[in-house]
């Protein structure tokens, strides 16, 4: 259990790595989904061992970017919040240059923007953000921090019915760090903007089958529930 003295914010910590920042992306969008984030879950996120996450975590909390709370949940510090944050607008904002401005493969745009977010500086970035008029979400749909709400009605297909039809409007972020299955959705043009309806689901095999921009596919439903769609519903 944290004491108030741990939860007072920290001054002069060192700089976050690139390493750190990408754990405090994937904090950030666990807490705002409001999924409990343990040290285990981490590492299978990154995709580390146990005990590198676990010594990665001691320098975050030692740093004053995250704090451990009982049952060993971790909470980002207001520090951590405030970088995360500005992790996920450079990595968004270098999506959307790459591909409204320069064409990049939809699937390639995470692993791109990946390798150019921990160097950009904020002033090129305010440049390239203006110049794609300050866009309210990244290429796969996914929210820039503040805009939570321009996505909140949007449903996962997991959720909708046989028969339901929408368009697709977000795959979810931490999708995006599988590249296999980003190449999968756009080479059946799983991506925003296709209109989608669902024809079945069969939960003995645990696939959905849908049918998107005319051609049927078939879908896992642990997929299904990364990617979301709004219903003719929602637009009326």
């Amino acid at each position: 259990m944290v004491t108030q003295g741990e939860l007072a914010p920290v001054r002069n910590h060192p700089p976050a790595t690139a390493t750190v920042e990408d754990y405090l992306v994937v904090l950030y969008v666990w807490e705002r989904d409001g999924r409990p984030a343990h040290a285990s879950l981490l590492a299978t996120q990154i995709g580390v061992s146990q005990p590198t996450a676990g010594a990665t975590i001691k320098r975050m909390v030692r740093d004053g970017w995250v704090i451990v709370e009982e049952h060993k949940v971790l909470r980002l510090t207001a520090q951590g919040r405030q970088k995360a944050r500005s992790v996920i607008r450079r990595h968004f904002i270098i999506e959307r240059l790459l591909r409204d401005i320069l064409g990049v493969p939809w699937s390639r745009l995470h692993q791109e923007a990946h390798a150019l977010e921990h160097v950009i500086s904020e002033e090129t970035l305010m440049l390239m953000e203006e110049k794609l008029h300050h866009p309210g979400t990244c290429p796969h749909g996914n929210p820039m921090p503040g805009n939570e709400m321009a996505v909140a009605q949007w449903i996962r297909l997991i959720d909708m019915k046989a028969g339901q039809q929408g368009v697709i409007r977000r795959i979810h972020e931490l999708a995006e760090d599988t590249p296999d299955l980003m190449s999968f959705l756009e080479q059946r043009a799983l991506m925003p903007g296709a209109t989608i309806t669902i024809l079945e689901v069969q939960t003995f095999n645990q696939t959905m089958t849908v049918i998107v921009n005319g051609a049927q596919v078939v879908l896992g439903l642990a997929m299904a529930q990364s990617i979301f769609a709004q219903t003719a519903l929602m637009e009326r």
